[in-house]
């Protein structure tokens, strides 16, 4: 069931296509951040005498930590003075950290840089997924945030390819340049075309108690905790496969040197797929039977991953790794987007609290997790297989909790409330 627009959205005249590809572009701008910088860590190592590999992670995981935080404001804003100006302040505070970054001098300064950058990049992937819920329900809103979803997913894992791409031109420092430009072009497509989405009945006023209120509904659903929480833990696995990959494939395990981000990117083609199959079928079959059967397929394949891992000694044959690896990629495509659906469908009437909430517990929980996992690297996959193994199997876990026992039922539209 498609909502109705807000008043505000005629004059603008923006139509589907264009809808859903401006906050694709959203939420891909900021997941570009995640780990464009990937291929330029030997740059970064060697100009500020970074002795340990394992500390470049926090280039990572520095940005996903800020990007969590911020979110527990931009949501209750967003749904008190409206989605334009919230997203508007997100994307010059972007834009800030990438200046810090160009000019940093030192490790420290380009880690706080990072911090600030991750900030202001929370507002889009808060009010993307908010300005979703505002226009759409049901499983139109799964089909539109599997579309957007797909983006976001498969941009951090693409990302090194495009690093790679722009250190053809100029050091590390203007990646960071063009980051900004990018930051900057997408602003001004967003201000000139994006209509406010947040319905005047839906405005809070400015009030703690209300905001208390939003914490408490999306704390005290059971759908939308254990969902967001199995949400959090899959993305510990695909952020504990980010932090590190450079190192397995790059550097330690495979040594591929400039061939990483192909690799890196084959991988990740895959997640693209899934996502595009999910927003495909999802209508057919809907959002449960689809994640369900996913998450099954996904804890499968990480015990076949680290049986394998195990049986080479840490050191698999790089095409049987990196298919594994694909295989799981495709399935989290098929989770993840319905999980996130899934949590926020009865919080409709709490769009931008729910999704700033969500938003802020499932990426501190990946990024927390996938520093575990990062942090952990020895040399082998087998730490990257065994949090694949962990993670899955406690998030299938949540999601039994979650369904009182049941899996595979087709969900009941929720209706706005």
């Amino acid at each position: 069931m498609t909502t109705a627009p807000a008043p505000s959205a005629a004059r603008f005249q923006l139509h589907f296509a264009e809808f859903v590809a401006l906050v694709a572009f959203m939420m891909g701008l900021t997941a570009l951040g995640i780990d464009t910088l990937l291929p330029a860590f030997p740059m970064i190592a060697a100009e500020f005498h970074v002795a340990t590999e394992n500390d470049l992670q926090l280039l990572v995981y520095v940005y996903m930590i800020g990007f969590a935080v911020t979110q527990l404001a931009y949501g209750p804003v967003s749904d008190m003075v409206g989605r334009r100006p919230v997203m508007i302040v997100g994307m010059l505070l972007f834009a800030v950290g990438g200046v810090a970054a160009m000019l940093a001098h030192s490790f420290t300064a380009l880690i706080a840089a990072r911090l600030v950058q991750g900030m202001g990049a929370a507002a889009a992937r808060v009010l993307a997924v908010s300005i979703v819920r505002d226009r759409f329900s049901g499983r139109d809103m799964a089909r539109v945030m599997s579309l957007t979803m797909m983006v976001f997913i498969t941009i951090p894992v693409l990302a090194p390819a495009f690093g790679s791409l722009v250190l053809l031109f100029g050091g590390w420092r203007f990646l960071f340049g063009v980051m900004f430009a990018l930051v900057l072009a997408v602003l001004a497509w967003f201000t000139l075309r994006m209509p406010e989405t947040l319905h005047p009945e839906y405005r809070m006023p400015l009030s703690w108690r209300r905001i208390e209120e939003g914490v408490l509904a999306c704390v005290r659903n059971r759908a939308a905790a254990g969902y967001s929480t199995a949400m959090g833990l899959m993305s510990g696995c695909l952020m504990g496969y980010v932090g590190s990959a450079q190192q397995i494939f790059g550097a330690d395990v495979y040594a591929l040197g400039a061939w990483f981000p192909l690799a890196f990117g084959l991988v990740a083609c895959v997640m693209g797929v899934g996502a595009f199959v999910n927003s495909r079928l999802v209508a057919r079959h809907g959002m449960r039977r689809m994640a369900h059967t996913a998450l099954v397929g996904y804890v499968a394949v990480a015990l076949l991953q680290l049986a394998v891992s195990f049986a080479y000694g840490g050191h698999p044959p790089l095409v049987v790794f990196g298919l594994i690896l694909a295989a799981n990629n495709f399935l989290f495509s098929l989770t993840v987007p319905n999980f996130n659906a899934m949590s926020m469908e009865p919080l409709g009437a709490i769009a931008g609290t729910a999704s700033s909430l969500i938003g802020f517990y499932t990426t501190l929980m990946g990024a927390l997790l996938g520093l575990a996992i990062g942090q952990a690297f020895d040399g082998t996959v087998l730490p990257l297989g065994a949090g694949f193994v962990v993670y899955s199997v406690l998030s299938l876990a949540v999601v039994l909790w979650a369904e009182k026992g049941r899996l595979f039922q087709a969900q009941h539209a929720a209706p706005r409330h």
